[in-house]
């Protein structure tokens, strides 16, 4: 059980599913030490936090985004307007809502309130896509060094969090991110071309990313207006 101390055990003590610590509190300067050393927060209402460290690791490369025929089609139509930073209250809104195959949120009170002050202070992130000036899907994570921590996204139009995430990919490879961490395996991420690796080869790949600079602030710099 974790305590006031904000430090973890290593990732590599992790049991067989996963879970490296339980206990603790969701502070801004926990969370960030937590993804600073390939750990996140992953658990339902009522459970103890459960702090997790996956092996395999699904990762997108930026450079290795999967863009299907159909995909190419919605993107040279552009039925979209993308944004960066604008609404990051809606999106975790809408990321916490039920779904078909998951009625039960896992994206807490807690989680979104943990998660809005990060993005208060700079760390946390949103791609928001528009139509019609609505917001028609978006993505949200964190972001520390050149490395992107996905954590959820959502749709409320056809293909639109597919638009987003390719969006969110070729930016982040124009910004030179070492890779987009996508937690644990789903066949719809490995469709947009996120692979599942060892936790070594994650934790290598995060110790180079940390040694950059991290982009803290709003990225509504990165363009675009609903």
């Amino acid at each position: 059980m974790l305590d006031e101390d904000i430090t973890f055990p290593p990732a590599e003590m992790a049991s067989r599913e996963g879970i490296v610590a339980v206990g603790g509190d969701l502070s801004p300067q926990r969370l960030l030490n937590a993804y600073a050393n390939g750990i996140f927060p992953w658990f339902s209402e009522g459970e103890p936090i459960l702090w997790w460290s996956p092996s395999p690791r699904m990762v997108l490369f930026p450079k290795e985004v999967h863009i299907s025929k159909s995909m190419k089609r919605l993107l040279n139509k552009n039925p979209f307007q993308l944004t960066f930073d604008k609404n990051f209250k809606e999106v975790i809104e809408n990321c916490r809502l039920p779904r078909k195959k998951q009625p039960r949120t896992w994206i807490t009170e807690e989680m979104r309130d943990a998660y809005v002050r990060l993005h208060e202070l700079g760390f946390a992130h949103s791609a928001e896509v528009w139509q019609d000036k609505k917001l028609a899907g978006g993505i949200y994570g964190i972001s520390l060094g050149k490395c992107f921590f996905g954590e959820s996204m959502f749709s409320k139009k056809s293909n639109a969090s597919k638009f987003v995430f390719i969006k969110l990919a070729q930016q982040l490879l124009k910004m030179e991110f070492l890779f987009l961490d996508c937690q644990v395996p789903s066949e719809h991420l490995e469709s947009l071309g996120a692979r599942p690796i060892p936790r070594k080869d994650y934790l290598a790949l995060l110790k180079q990313g940390l040694k950059h600079k991290t982009l803290i602030g709003n990225w509504g710099f990165l363009g675009g207006s609903p």
